[in-house]
C-alpha cells in the first residue's frame, strides 16, 4: 500500500496509520500448515521445532542435571561424615563400577567376620541416609545467575 492509500483507509476507519500498516502486514502474511506434507522434507512445519520428548525441554534438562549436582553434593558430603574404615567398605560395596568387593574379601581384607563387615556397613548407611536426609531438609539458596 502507498502512503497515500494508508492515509486514506485509516481516515476512513477511524484509526492511526500505523494500525493500518500493522493489519497489513498481517493480513498479507500467509498461513502455514503445523505440519507438513511428508512428501516435501525442506517445507517449514512448526512441529519439526517441538521437543521430540518431554525429558528433552530445557526447563527438565536444568532440572536433572540440579537433581544430579545436589545428589552428588550430598553423596560427597554424606560420605565425608564417615570414619576411613566405613567409607573404605561403603565404597568398595557400593561405589565400584565394576567387581564390587564381598563381604567375604573385606572381612579378609580388616581381619574381621564378614558378619561385623555387614554391620560396620549398615551402621555407615545409616549414618550417610541422616546425614544426606539432613541436608535435603536445609533450605538452600539458588545459585548466583551467571554474568
Amino acid at each position: 500500500m502507498s502512503r497515500e492509500e494508508i492515509g486514506r483507509v485509516a481516515k476512513e476507519l477511524r484509526v492511526k496509520p500505523e494500525e493500518v500498516v500493522e493489519m497489513e502486514t498481517r493480513l498479507a502474511g500467509r498461513d502455514i500448515t503445523f505440519e507438513s506434507d511428508d512428501n516435501d522434507e525442506d517445507a517449514y512445519a512448526p512441529v519439526h521445532y517441538l521437543a521430540a520428548d518431554a525429558d528433552a525441554e530445557p526447563s527438565r534438562v536444568l532440572e536433572a542435571e540440579e537433581t544430579q549436582r545436589l545428589q552428588s553434593a550430598g553423596l560427597q558430603q554424606a560420605l565425608a561424615a564417615l570414619d576411613a574404615r566405613s567409607r573404605q567398605i561403603v565404597e568398595a560395596r557400593w561405589l565400584k563400577d565394576k567387581d564390587a568387593a564381598t563381604l567375604h574379601d573385606l572381612a579378609a581384607e580388616f581381619k574381621v567376620s564378614a558378619e561385623r563387615i555387614r554391620q560396620i556397613e549398615a551402621k555407615a548407611l545409616e549414618k550417610m541416609r541422616k546425614v544426606m536426609a539432613a541436608a535435603a531438609a536445609a533450605p538452600r539458596a539458588l545459585p548466583a545467575p551467571a554474568a
